[in-house]
């Protein structure tokens, strides 16, 4: 369906609330029932198969939005699916309250408050002067640009500036806001609604297993307690200094789920080269001025270390601020203050966690000055101007080696050309490129004969200049071969760590990261690289990383762009950062100043779900003993151990060998889950880490069948947004189009990893199909004694025969997760074959029996996705005594009749041909041999019917079968040629037409299909069978259906027109209409 504009108003609503008034109606009965609550089979009961499917509880600081729904309705469609298997079905739900978002934002309320008053009472958008007041800000220099990011990010996640003004854009009373000034309140304020929400959507949810997150569930928290113990005692999870994502302002590192911008993005390492400053021009005096006697350095800082013997010069922005900075009492560095700020965290600089700044200057002033060059064969190079340069990227000082750097030769090029323009000694420019790397392709002077291969004439040329720099660096690092300096003769691959050691070493350089890409936290701070101690997960480990990649091997990834996505992020996932200080979440259990992370204490919780209702009972904070009588604190590491992963059974054990064997059973029943369906998002972080602790903690037979991941959810086919008013969420849409036509929409949104698109026209429309199915279903049971009955009809026939195909084709599109096609199949298709047997029918009725059995499948195929629609169905109109939760897929009531199914298509497409005919009578004219008929007056319809081919056909066709080749599936159109012309046919007019044409149909359906020339079923039997139907249709007042070849014994006579016999080919019949 086409994109709609945006939003759509429902004009009337009167259908709609009839269909939500039965959802609430059958969500009650579910609930009733405890139809969703999921138990193991009993001691001595019979085994029967199971499935667990789960999601990535969502965090607890809003209610859910569409792609939450999207994301859950994937699991959800799985489990009606698999209920209807006759399988023990388990869908649980948790929530996440673990990191410092809520914490964050609760602090920003306390701040807000402290400005605007308890209830914001003296809040107003602008001051008298017209400038919005802002809420203090912790220092962090500089200040301003803080505030202009903490504006930025609220426009652009919500277009609101203020923590209490997004609370009331997402509903929230502004009299109760306050008390979100306290985190905990977060905890118990949004998971009720979460369920709420997720209940009015009809979810086949077990609510006696959801929980929070945080050591204030203490179950939960024990639960943490031993995965984080477990890890630490492999050791996988090690202390000590590296570099992290870090929020100067939280004081703390900034991990994914911790950040407002910047997901996935992660540390980049330099080296950063000390050039020492020889001389300075005179604009740039106040440098030495301001360094109070230190040694000033221009800081460069490089990816490629080992081209550094090459160094003609050094670039500058001239449209850049460089500052001076303090490095210790002795030196000073010139670099921007975005990397001064990362120095600092690093303890390149000191003091450590501080940037000094004694001076800023213009780019343009530096040009000209003599610098020295680490490493290199000249000594001593000049500043020179360049137009690229990031602010953004490095430290704002670039190193020139232009004979292995495309874009250092080109702006050198430049320079020397236009020294005047860009205002440089020509002298500054003088130094040629210096052979560095030998390659195999470009040979030694890699980046002049790139830019000569791909004509780049200037600077400018961006586009060629970013596909140059990646040829030259992928072939110096992989081909290389180093031809000077210490390591003279070594493959490049080999020498570039060498040359890094030895420059620092030397202390011409020192080790230098910055994020990959601008990342800014929930606290509006722009991160920056620190280098701490911290506690960290060692993904990445060699024999880790290969148990991660069989537990990957072994898995069901439904689509193979899933599978490389989590090849690719395995092939780099390293190091993790498993602890902070501030936020919230349980403690490490041996070090417990810190917190375990956000992404580090939701790696296994899923088996935690296989026990939770037994500790809590459906108690999400864990506060009141579950019905199995177990204390939080009676969990200890060994009884954990003992549960999950069959450990020796505790000594001295706090709780009974009953209540133990209670919880091993549940786990060992429904462990391991067997699907998890996540957003494509989470493949980078959240489910390969899933697969690294499943693959460490738990035995093979443990380890997760499948996941499945979904793209993102557009709305109205543009990407979802508060501050466009693009945005819906999951309650806005069950309350807009109820719970069915919403479901029905997710599952036409898409299945696959691309982006999916929810379009409120298809949640609209189905509104009024699911209303007017129900209805007629209602309709045709109140009815049932006018229907026909006894002995069934082709159509009859033929109706049966595609309700059968619809379900087995369902079923294969359930069992793939292709919920679209599910739903094309068993909802769209199937209603679509009913209204061709009721025109098919239409003089002599539907017959009884498949009226009721369309109802009837009509209620299964959707129950996945339209549950409350099927129940109306199932227990109301077909009266079943219990609920539709309950029933099992169908079986067909008989095999599917394939040729059955092929004749039905032949005569409905012969019905169009006719059709399409129908319309143009009357409108021949000039050269057309058919005979003009007048529509008003009666008339009749003659259908010739071929049993054979033309035997110039079969020639043709016997041409091209010779000629093909079944190995690659091609056809040797030379040998065709020949072969047409030994059978005399190249005279043929409609020869080569039709030999082209048979190709092209050898491509759509197959070889063994298109050379099959032979129908399953006889036309004259179909069309005789159907001469009421087609009399009526065409209101002809008499058919006549004969064979072509009888036919053309009366050619010539009225009504027999020899080129529209000759037309006619098997399955292919030609007709005439005459008037009479």
């Amino acid at each position: 369906m086409a994109a709609s504009n945006g939003p759509i108003e429902l004009a009337k609503t009167g259908k709609r609330d009839y269909l939500v008034a039965l959802e609430k109606k059958y969500q009650a009965q579910w609930a009733d029932q405890k139809l969703f609550e999921a138990h193991p089979p009993a001691p001595g009961e019979s085994e029967q198969e199971k499935w667990m499917g789960t999601f990535p509880f969502a965090y607890m600081n809003g209610s859910y939005h569409l792609g939450h729904a999207f994301t859950i309705s994937k699991i959800e469609f799985d489990a009606g699916f698999q209920r209807m298997l006759g399988k023990r079905v388990l869908f649980p739900m948790g929530f996440h309250c673990t990191g410092m978002p809520i914490k964050a934002a609760a602090d920003k309320l306390i701040r807000e408050m402290e400005l605007f008053g308890a209830d914001f009472e003296h809040f107003a958008p602008e001051t008298e002067d017209g400038e919005a007041i802002h809420p203090p800000v912790e220092p962090n220099p500089p200040a301003s640009i803080d505030k202009a990011k903490k504006g930025k990010v609220a426009a652009k996640a919500t277009g609101l500036t203020y923590q209490f003004q997004i609370m009331e854009s997402i509903g929230v009373p502004r009299e109760e806001i306050k008390r979100f000034a306290d985190p905990y309140h977060w905890l118990g304020y949004f998971p009720p609604i979460a369920i709420e929400d997720a209940k009015s959507f009809g979810a086949r949810i077990d609510y006696r297993r959801s929980f929070i997150t945080t050591d204030v569930n203490p179950y939960f928290d024990s639960f943490v307690r031993w995965q984080m113990n477990k890890l630490h005692g492999m050791q996988k999870v090690q202390f000590g200094e590296r570099y992290t994502i870090y929020s100067p302002k939280d004081g703390q590192p900034c991990m994914d789920h911790d950040r407002a911008s910047g997901e996935a993005l992660g540390p980049q390492e330099y080296t950063a080269l000390r050039m020492q400053v020889v001389s300075l021009p005179p604009a740039a005096q106040v440098l030495h001025d301001k360094a109070g006697g230190r040694t000033i350095y221009l800081v460069a800082a490089t990816l490629r270390p080992e081209t550094m013997y090459g160094q003609t010069n050094c670039f500058v922005g001239t449209a850049i601020k460089y500052g001076l900075f303090v490095a210790n009492d002795k030196e000073a560095y010139v670099c921007t203050y975005r990397a001064a700020r990362n120095m600092a965290f690093q303890g390149c600089t000191l003091p450590r966690g501080e940037v000094t700044q004694l001076a800023e200057v213009d780019g343009a002033v530096l040009v000209g000055a003599r610098i020295k060059a680490p490493f290199g064969i000249n000594p001593e190079v000049y500043v020179l101007p360049m137009e690229n340069v990031l602010a953004t990227k490095g430290t704002g000082v670039v190193t020139s080696v232009p004979s292995d750097s495309p874009d250092d030769y080109q702006t050198l090029m430049d320079l020397r050309k236009k020294a005047e323009f860009y205002k440089i000694d020509p002298s500054w420019a003088a130094l040629e490129p210096i052979p560095v790397i030998n390659t195999p392709t470009y040979g030694d002077l890699t980046a002049p004969t790139l830019c000569k291969q791909l004509k780049i004439q200037s600077q400018k040329d961006v586009k060629q200049l970013a596909e140059a720099k990646e040829l030259a660096y992928k072939e110096g690092f992989y081909s290389g071969t180093m031809l000077v300096g210490e390591f003279k003769g070594e493959p490049v691959q080999e020498a570039k760590g060498k040359v890094r050691e030895k420059m620092i070493e030397a202390s011409l350089a020192f080790a230098y990261a910055e994020p990959e890409g601008l990342i800014i936290s929930r606290s509006a701070d722009e991160c920056v690289v620190a280098l701490v101690d911290q506690w960290y997960i060692d993904y990445g480990e060699p024999v880790w990383k290969e148990q991660a990649e069989k537990l990957l091997g072994k898995m069901n990834t439904y689509f193979d762009e899933t599978r490389h996505a989590f090849q690719g992020t395995l092939s780099w996932l390293n190091k993790w950062a498993c602890a902070r200080t501030y936020g919230l979440g349980s403690k490490l259990p041996w070090d417990q100043k810190w917190l375990v992370e956000s992404l580090s204490d939701s790696t296994i919780y899923m088996a935690y779900y296989t026990v939770a209702y037994l500790l809590q009972g459906g108690v999400i904070d864990g506060h009141k003993v579950g019905p199995l009588g177990v204390k939080a604190e009676q969990m200890t590491d060994e009884v954990w151990e003992h549960i999950l992963c069959d450990g020796p059974y505790p000594e001295q054990c706090p709780i009974s060998k009953e209540q133990i064997t209670t919880m091993k059973r549940e786990f060992n029943y429904w462990y391991p889950m067997d699907i998890r369906s996540s957003g494509k998002d989470l493949i980078n972080n959240h489910l390969t880490f899933c697969i690294y602790n499943h693959a460490a903690i738990f035995p093979e037979e443990k380890w997760p069948l499948s996941m499945r991941a979904n793209g993102h959810l557009m709305l109205n086919g543009k990407k979802m947004s508060k501050s466009t008013g693009n945005s819906l969420t999951m309650r806005d849409s069950i309350q807009k189009f109820g719970a069915d036509a919403t479901r029905v929409a997710l599952a036409d949104a898409g299945d696959g990893i691309e982006d999916a698109n929810f379009e409120e026209t298809t949640a609209n429309a189905a509104i009024l199909r699911l209303h007017t199915l129900m209805t007629w279903c209602e309709e045709m049971v109140e009815t049932k004694s006018t229907l026909r009955t006894g002995p069934k009809t082709f159509h009859d026939d033929v109706f049966e025969n595609e309700i059968n195909n619809l379900i087995e084709i369902t079923k294969k599109n359930y069992d793939a997760t292709s919920f679209k096609d599910a739903l094309k199949y068993g909802f769209y298709e199937l209603q679509s074959a009913r209204d061709a047997y009721r025109e098919m029918t239409a003089d002599a009725n539907m017959h009884a029996d498949l009226v009721e059995y369309f109802i009837r499948i009509s209620a299964l195929l959707v129950c996945p996705i339209a549950p409350h629609f099927s129940e109306h169905l199932w227990t109301i109109v077909l009266k079943e005594p219990k609920s539709v939760q309950v029933a099992l897929y169908p079986a067909p009531s008989k095999p599917v009749h394939h040729t059955l199914l092929d004749a039905a298509a032949y005569f409905r497409d012969t019905v169009k041909a006719i059709r399409d005919a129908e319309m143009s009578l009357g409108k021949r004219k000039g050269k057309s041999t058919a005979p003009v008929v007048d529509p008003s007056k009666p008339k009749a319809l003659r259908i010739f019917v071929a049993s054979a081919f033309p035997q110039w056909q079969d020639a043709c066709v016997k041409a091209v079968k010779d000629s093909f080749d079944g190995t690659t599936g091609t056809v040797d159109d030379a040998k065709v040629r020949q072969l047409l012309g030994a059978a005399g046919l190249m005279k043929e007019k409609r020869a080569m037409p039709f030999v082209q044409a048979f190709k092209k149909r050898i491509g759509q359906f197959g070889a063994k299909t298109a050379f099959n020339r032979t129908l399953p079923f006889h036309e004259m039997d179909v069309l005789q069978a159907n001469l009421p139907y087609l009399q009526r249709t065409f209101n002809c007042e008499k058919v006549d259906i004969e064979l072509a070849d009888e036919a053309r014994a009366k050619a010539g006579q009225p009504t027999y027109s020899a080129a529209v016999i000759d037309t006619a080919e098997p399955g292919s019949p030609s007709f005439t209409f005459y008037n009479i």
